[in-house]
């Protein structure tokens, strides 16, 4: 586990965009915390790390953006609406999370069963401070212990 604080949003895209620089084909990011925590602008933050030119946004209605400007293409999900999570197989999910891209769900908690076992899970949590975040990354899996190795040698993000 890996427990990190941003002091602003500029701090959550930054910690983002880092990770984004690490991520590679078939990785699964799972993103939860309340409404406004900022799942969103830590997702802009890894498009920027991966080198997509698009302009992030949340697929608030749409479910699903796909950007494939980058080292990668980036899938990001945000599954707040959906009904179930048999939606999520409707959608094709297990394309995306096997396939050639970095796949990020926000709202992860609520598909958690069809979510492959292999992943990072990132809780985004605000504080007191209105403009800082708690950021908790949990691994699951080989290959996302290696990343979150390579998040703590960062000494600039582990505050």
């Amino acid at each position: 586990m890996l427990k990190l604080f941003s002091k602003s949003v500029e701090d959550t895209y930054r910690i983002g965009e880092r990770l984004g620089k690490l991520l590679f084909p078939g990785s699964i990011i799972c993103l939860t915390g309340d409404l406004g925590a900022g799942k969103t602008a830590f997702t802009q933050g890894i498009g920027r790390g991966l080198g997509i030119s698009e302009h992030v946004v949340s697929p608030t209605y749409t479910i699903i953006n796909e950007y494939t400007s980058g080292r990668i293409p980036l899938y990001h999900f945000d599954v707040y609406r959906l009904g179930s999570s048999d939606e999520m197989y409707e959608l094709g999910c297990d394309e995306y999370f096997y396939g050639d891209g970095a796949t990020i769900l926000e709202w992860a908690d609520n598909v958690d069963d069809v979510i492959p076992g292999d992943r990072l899970w990132i809780t985004i949590r605000k504080t007191e401070n209105p403009e800082e975040r708690e950021i908790i990354m949990e691994a699951s899996g080989l290959e996302y212990e290696r990343l979150l190795k390579e998040m703590k040698k960062d000494e600039d993000i582990s505050n």
